[in-house]
C-alpha cells in the first residue's frame, strides 16, 4: 500500500473534492485521480461516489478510512523514530494555534524540557482546522486549539474552560462606553454571542484576528475588547486595564485533540505538563 495513496484518500475524504485535495497537496488534479484509481484497482473497489457537491466516500471507503488514518499515523511514528535525537527515547510532534502559544504551550515547554528531558518535541503553530488535518492523518501527534470537531480516529479532550472578559483602558470613574471598543475575532460562536449580548454595538473601527497584537494597541490607544481571563491577567494585576462592570463572559474552552494510537504513558506525561503550564491540579 502506497502511503501517498492513503494520503491522498484522506484528503478527498476531507474535503469531499478532488481538486481541493490537490491544492491542499500541491499536486494537479490528474495526479490525485491517479492515486485514487490506483487505489481503487488495489482495494477491488471503488472507494468514492460522486454527487452534486463533490465526492462523497462509498461504503468501502467508509471502511477504509479508519485503516488509512492508521496507515499513515504509523508510517508518520516510523520515520519520526528513526531520526531520534541522541539521548532522547522517544519524539512526539506538537501542534498549537498561535494564540495558545502565549503563555500556555511556552510554560508547558519548558515544564517537558525540565520534567521529562526524554521525550524530543517538534512544535508547530498553524490554525485549528490545518491541526485537525494533520492530527487525523498522523503528521502531528496531539494539538492544543479551541474548536475541536469531531474526526476518525482522533482523540478529542476537554483541556481548560477559558473565558473571554471585557476589559478596558478607562478609569474607574470614566464609562467604558466613552472609549472606542477594538474587536477581537475570537471565532462565530463568540460573535453570535457578544451581537446577543450588544445588539446596539456598532461595526468597530479597528478589528484583529491576533490577541497578543490587539492588546498592544489597546494599551497603546485606549479603548476595550474582550481577552482570555487566563493571558490578561497581569494586566489587570497592575492596573492597566480593569474589568468592564456587568459586563458578560463568555466560555472558550480550549481542548486537547490527539491521536487514538500514541502511547498511553507518553500521553500521560504530556496531559500532567499541560495541566502544570495552566497551574490545574493533577488528573
Amino acid at each position: 500500500m502506497d502511503i501517498a495513496a492513503a494520503r491522498t484518500f484522506l484528503e478527498v475524504a476531507r474535503t469531499g473534492s478532488f481538486v481541493g485535495a490537490a491544492q491542499t497537496l500541491n499536486l494537479t488534479q490528474a495526479a490525485v485521480s491517479a492515486r485514487i484509481r490506483v487505489l481503487e484497482e488495489q482495494l477491488g473497489y471503488p472507494v468514492f461516489e460522486r454527487t452534486k457537491s463533490g465526492v462523497r466516500p462509498t461504503r468501502a471507503g467508509e471502511q477504509f478510512t479508519r485503516f488509512a488514518t492508521a496507515l499513515v499515523q504509523t508510517w508518520e511514528n516510523a520515520r519520526r523514530a528513526v531520526a531520534l535525537p541522541e539521548g532522547a527515547e522517544t519524539a512526539i510532534t506538537v501542534g498549537s494555534e498561535l494564540s495558545l502559544w502565549n503563555p500556555l504551550l511556552g510554560r508547558w515547554l519548558e515544564w517537558m524540557r525540565r520534567e521529562y528531558p526524554g521525550i524530543a518535541l517538534r512544535l508547530r503553530i498553524a490554525p485549528p482546522e490545518a491541526l485537525m488535518q494533520q492530527v487525523q492523518a498522523g503528521a502531528i501527534d496531539l494539538a492544543v486549539l479551541y474548536a475541536a470537531p469531531q474526526r476518525p480516529g482522533v482523540v478529542t479532550e476537554l483541556l481548560v474552560e477559558e473565558r473571554l472578559v471585557h476589559v478596558t483602558t478607562a478609569g474607574p470613574d470614566q464609562p467604558a462606553a466613552d472609549l472606542p471598543y477594538v474587536e477581537v475575532d475570537w471565532g462565530r460562536e463568540f460573535d453570535a454571542s457578544f451581537r446577543a449580548a450588544f445588539p446596539e454595538q456598532g461595526e468597530a473601527q479597528v478589528a484583529m484576528n491576533y490577541g497578543p497584537l490587539a492588546l498592544e494597541y489597546l494599551l497603546a490607544a485606549g479603548g476595550s475588547a474582550y481577552f482570555r481571563m487566563g493571558y490578561i491577567g497581569p494586566w489587570l494585576e497592575s492596573g492597566r486595564l480593569r474589568l468592564v462592570p456587568e459586563s458578560p463572559q463568555f466560555p472558550y474552552p480550549a481542548y486537547l485533540v490527539h491521536s487514538a494510537r500514541i502511547d498511553p504513558e507518553v500521553m500521560a506525561c504530556l496531559r500532567e505538563g499541560l495541566r502544570a503550564a495552566l497551574d490545574l491540579p493533577p488528573a
